[in-house]
């Protein structure tokens, strides 16, 4: 692989390990980067909505975005919060099938539709890395069923902390012991399934059986990941 020159915007991105950019050479990887534009989101910015036309793909760069759906009745359910090297708006439909939504503030590169998808048929590594995606993304749908379906609401507040650190861990290929926690705790809730109150009150257990400690409203620090991780398999009544 052709190695990025030294100041290269690339060169030092923490992400680009888990991105569909992990194994392009750097021409190609600046071709990538020439088809693209930056975008600056505020927090609670949206992206697009749920039913506008697919027009262009997104790669998060910095920030953390929230997707979500709104049921007949109204209700809103998140669907998922998106990190750092996450792309989105990828589909074989011509409309969005969610709504995407800036958590922080966030950066991220935006594509045309029609230019990305004629690059990923010019550069078969990316097509390679979108399955890689796809597979990752149906996985991960089949572990919120399981979430939502089987587990109480302990389980799935300890599920769903292990899943970010996880996520972070898997970006710094280190042991973590804290982990950012940008959305509210109605978002918490919406996700998994809850009320804010039992979210609020799940958030309490786990710190009160010394699980986890609250750093500040949006950080968390784990005391006794394997504690937490008993809970999330149903062990730690």
């Amino acid at each position: 692989m052709t190695e990025l020159p030294k100041g290269h915007p690339c060169e030092d991105c923490p992400v680009r390990p888990i991105t569909i950019c992990r194994r392009l050479d750097a021409v190609t990887l600046a071709n990538l980067r020439a088809l693209g534009t930056m975008q600056r989101l505020e927090p609670g910015q949206p992206i697009f909505h749920e039913g506008d036309p697919v027009r262009r793909v997104f790669m998060l760069a910095s920030g953390s975005l929230k997707i979500y759906t709104l049921l007949a009745d109204g209700r809103r359910q998140i669907t998922g919060f998106m990190f750092p090297g996450d792309f989105l708006g990828i589909s074989i439909d011509d409309e969005y099938a969610f709504t995407a939504e800036a958590l922080v503030r966030s950066e991220l590169w935006w594509f045309t539709r029609d230019a990305f998808d004629r690059f990923v048929e010019d550069n078969p590594k990316v097509e390679r890395e979108l399955y890689r995606l796809a597979a990752h993304e149906l996985a991960a749908a089949q572990s919120q069923m399981v979430l939502l379906g089987r587990k109480t609401a302990a389980e799935r507040l300890a599920s769903f902390f292990l899943s970010l650190i996880a996520r972070q861990e898997l970006v710094v290929g280190e042991k973590q012991a804290e982990f950012d926690l940008p959305m509210s705790r109605l978002d918490i809730a919406d996700y998994l399934g809850l009320t804010k109150e039992t979210v609020s009150r799940m958030l309490a257990e786990l710190r009160n059986r010394k699980f986890i400690r609250l750093m500040s409203q949006d950080r968390v620090q784990i005391i006794d990941r394997a504690g937490l991780q008993e809970m999330a398999a149903g062990f730690g009544e």
